[in-house]
């Protein structure tokens, strides 16, 4: 044992935070043990409550008689393993690479004098944020809570969701040094096992030091096409993850990080929020407004480019004269000004995201107001250009996936410099090789833009309106799920007796 506690203080560095204490066990006390720990990651309380039952017990002649091995009925790690540890997860390690996988993950380390085997017992016990409220993806409407840090948290709060012994989670570590813990969870029976062999050979795949947050994993095992659009969807909510889980997809849960994996998916499910299945389905008209916010968003400043400069004929004569107007002190062409104000606005956006958050919110406020004021007066920009300019950035907020809101800012930069040199031919070209990209993209072998293309009507009551659930009985057909009806109710309708008495009728 004192040559496994050497090698153990030298592969540690000796550091401070390993905690080694030395115990004596066995009726006639003659036997040595040590408990090893990580002060930090585990639980002192459940350490402290280990350690004095371990004392008291592992001496007492009535239950275990001599536990040197003359009168017990196994040997010293079977019967503390037996009859002694009160934990709930207790595991055998024979190597020292086991060893340490388990002590710097939170559990406690129990070696005795004279084995080459050591007990290792779950103790974890490190701080955490806890369950709270969403902050990215927040609703009016449905659950508050959301992802934690911590990947025990993570799994529980989907496990309340679904409460079904077929969903199944596998877990590996991923990272030479940083050994993440990561799972892959899914429900069998509804996912794909062709999907779930994908999803897990590209996990397997991954040789890297160190994973600190699931956009590694994202970057790592995702398709190996350059594109702006993120080909995985990520959430913080276990309500989105467990619909999506329902719908027969996979689940990447990283260990450190409040964003979940989900895979695969297609471009009309960055415009789902969950808010859209907890009211009635005519609420689910809203989810139009967001399609018309992306071409707002990225279409806006290039057609003012290139109107105001290729194609004045296409407006009308009084409102070409006031922009003229407007732009009679400007000393700028429009697509410069336009870039200017464009950049200025990014730059003020990521001020307030790194900003304090107590001052952030103002300062970026403040700034647009004031820069915005100030440009105008000093004849720099007009001030059609910034109603055009405001209007783009609230329509880059009404995404309910900020992943998808990132690509459309770098595209609206590349159409603004097609507008500048070609006009609307240059934007309707720039449309056309963006759509022509689009449907090449794939997720884990399905189409990034189906239900679109290809043309799929059944899975269509879910992409641009919401159809009522009673509606939606059949799960996403590019799921390919071996269980493909998700419902066989049929919506309630009260007999002519109900009707006629104004009752509730029978369910």
């Amino acid at each position: 044992m004192e040559l496994n506690l050497e090698h153990i203080r030298a592969v540690t560095g000796n550091s401070p935070d390993l905690i080694i204490r030395t115990i004596r066990i066995g009726a006639s006390g003659t036997i040595k043990a040590a408990v090893i720990h990580t002060d930090g990651l585990t639980d002192k309380e459940i350490i402290t409550r280990f350690l004095e039952s371990f004392m008291l017990h592992a001496r007492d002649p009535a239950l275990f008689r001599d536990l040197d091995g003359t009168e017990s009925t196994g040997t010293p790690l079977q019967m503390l393993e037996d009859f002694t540890l009160t934990l709930s997860s207790v595991t055998e390690i024979e190597h020292f690479d086991a060893l340490f996988d388990n002590l710097l993950s939170g559990n406690m380390i129990i070696l005795i004098h004279g084995f080459a085997k050591g007990l290792s017992a779950d103790t974890k016990g490190w701080e955490d944020r806890g369950v709270q409220e969403a902050s990215v993806q927040s609703v009016v409407r449905g659950p508050r809570e959301s992802f934690s840090e911590c990947l025990g948290t993570n799994i529980a709060l989907i496990r309340r969701k679904i409460k079904d012994p077929k969903l199944w989670i596998e877990s590996r570590s991923i990272g030479r040094v940083t050994k993440t813990n990561v799972a892959l969870v899914y429900i069998k029976g509804i996912v794909n096992d062709s999907m779930v062999e994908e999803v897990r050979s590209r996990l397997d795949r991954i040789d890297i030091d160190g994973i600190f947050e699931s956009g590694n994993i994202e970057e790592l095992i995702q398709e190996k096409t350059i594109t702006p659009f993120p080909t995985m969807y990520n959430t913080e909510r276990p309500d989105s993850v467990a619909a999506n889980l329902l719908e027969g997809r996979v689940a990447i849960v990283v260990d450190g990080t409040p964003f979940v994996l989900v895979v695969p998916v297609v471009f009309a499910q960055f415009f789902q929020s969950p808010e859209d299945y907890y009211h009635r389905s005519d609420y689910g008209i809203i989810r139009i407004l967001r399609y018309i916010s992306l071409m707002i968003a990225l279409l806006a400043p290039a057609l003012f480019i290139s109107v105001t400069t290729f194609h004045q004929e296409m407006l009308p004569t009084t409102l070409m004269t006031s922009i003229a107007t407007q732009r009679e002190r400007v000393p700028f062409p429009a697509a410069i000004e336009a870039f200017l104000m464009e950049f200025t606005f990014e730059l003020l956006r990521e001020a307030g995201i790194r900003m304090p958050r107590a001052i952030g919110p103002a300062i970026s406020i403040v700034g647009a107001l004031v820069l915005g004021e100030a440009s105008v007066r000093a004849g720099l920009v007009s001030p059609a250009m910034v109603i055009v300019v405001s209007i783009t950035a609230i329509a880059s907020f009404a995404f309910p996936s900020f992943a998808m809101s990132i690509p459309i800012r770098i595209l609206r930069f590349a159409l603004m410099g097609l507008a500048a040199s070609f006009g609307l031919f240059g934007v309707f070209i720039g449309l056309t090789v963006l759509n022509l990209h689009l449907c090449s993209l794939h997720s884990f072998g399905v189409p990034y833009m189906a239900p679109f293309a290809p043309y799929i009507p059944s899975d269509k009551k879910d992409a641009i309106f919401r159809f009522p659930l009673s509606a939606m009985r059949k799960r996403p057909v590019l799921m390919q799920s071996p269980n493909p009806v998700r419902q066989h109710s049929v919506p309630f309708e009260p007999d002519a007796h109900d009707r006629r008495e104004g009752g509730r009728g029978n369910p």
